[in-house]
């Protein structure tokens, strides 16, 4: 019996896996190149289109409101904004690049968001909200990780459970109230006094997670090891790699993820609140998908990803200018899942 290739033979790129040969094939100019080119082709080709959207909407939020929309100031906001949801989605992708889902992570953040910010934990200063939000968002990621990968929960039913048990305990943290923040160094972060080089620091947050992200998924074990579990679990466990731990690290990644951008709504907002994270679960899935991660796993890009943020808080961001209604931008975003959705079902029936 032929075993299943294992991940490193399996060749995996940012797009997804290369399938398995039975020995060396050179391209066939019929088909325009190896399967690993054309794997690259088509995430070029990804990456380019999101660019291409992305600067349509810059062009329209140029032309309908000039003064507003290319102020610099502006231009600062829509990047943090993008950087807590996009910290979110970072994370999110590693999830269902395995073939898993995270419905939890709005929740997370608030309940990590509202136990930094109680008075006991500002007593510790800036130091004990970072560890506290961090340490809240990993463990809740731990026990989504735990109930998935060795309770043999389906994902989206531990998740939803996670989801509800977070928000009603961030209400009961709460009380209903806003927390605000007193510490010092936290409310300084907000200033634009604390940009460097003009660029929040919550932008060069966002980015730095995003880095280490793409090097995560692309450049290491780990990260192969990830999407040969989204392409097919029974084979990568045939070939050696331990699905169930892999799965729990990928929860734990998440929930830090979530953690962090605690923090960094934390330093936007100066407060916490139970209503913090509402409805990110959606907005990072769906950054995510157009961004070319498929849902059934085994295929995902960061740079993607942080694209699909980009182009949901420019759509945001122009029609707040605008002053458009929200269920409007709504439907604008329902589109764009659609067609996202249907323009990987096409490129999937091709391959």
């Amino acid at each position: 019996m032929t075993q299943p290739a294992s991940p490193a033979q399996q060749g995996q790129t940012d797009a997804g896996t290369r399938p398995a040969s039975t020995g060396p094939r050179k391209s066939d100019p019929a088909d325009g190149g190896s399967p690993l080119r054309n794997l690259w082709v088509r995430a070029d080709i990804r990456t380019l289109s999101l660019l291409g959207v992305l600067a349509a909407l810059i062009v329209v939020g140029g032309i309908t409101k000039p003064d507003e929309f290319l102020d610099t100031r502006n231009l600062q906001l829509v990047l943090t904004q993008s950087s807590v949801i996009g910290v979110v989605t970072v994370g999110m992708t590693f999830v269902i690049v395995s073939g898993g889902i995270d419905l939890s992570v709005g929740a997370i953040v608030a309940l990590a968001s509202v136990w930094a910010t109680t008075v006991a934990t500002q007593e510790y200063g800036f130091g004990g909200i970072l560890f506290t939000s961090v340490l809240v968002g990993v463990g809740c990621g731990l026990v989504n990780g735990l109930l998935i990968a060795y309770g043999g929960m389906v994902p989206f039913i531990a998740t939803l459970a996670m989801l509800a048990s977070a928000r009603g305990l961030a209400l009961q943290i709460t009380d209903g109230r806003t927390q605000v923040v007193t510490v010092d160094g936290i409310l300084d972060m907000g200033e634009r006094d604390a940009y460097i080089l003009g660029v929040p620091p919550l932008v060069l947050v966002f980015a730095a997670v995003t880095v280490v992200g793409w090097l995560v998924l692309n450049r290491t074990t780990f990260g192969r090891r990830t999407v040969a579990v989204g392409g097919n679990a029974e084979a990568a466990r045939l070939a050696g790699i331990d699905v169930r731990r892999q799965r729990l690290y990928l929860y734990l990644l998440s929930g830090l993820c979530c953690g962090i951008a605690a923090f960094l709504l934390i330093i936007l907002s100066g407060s916490g609140q139970n209503t913090n994270g509402n409805l990110y679960e959606l907005d990072a899935i769906a950054a995510a998908i157009i961004g070319g991660t498929l849902l059934s796993g085994g295929r995902g890009t960061i740079t993607g990803s942080v694209l699909g943020v980009l182009i949901f808080t420019t759509i945001t961001n122009i029609f707040a200018l605008n002053n458009l209604q929200s269920d409007v931008q709504q439907i604008a975003k329902g589109a764009i899942i659609v067609a996202a959705v249907l323009v990987q079902r096409r490129t999937a029936s091709t391959t």
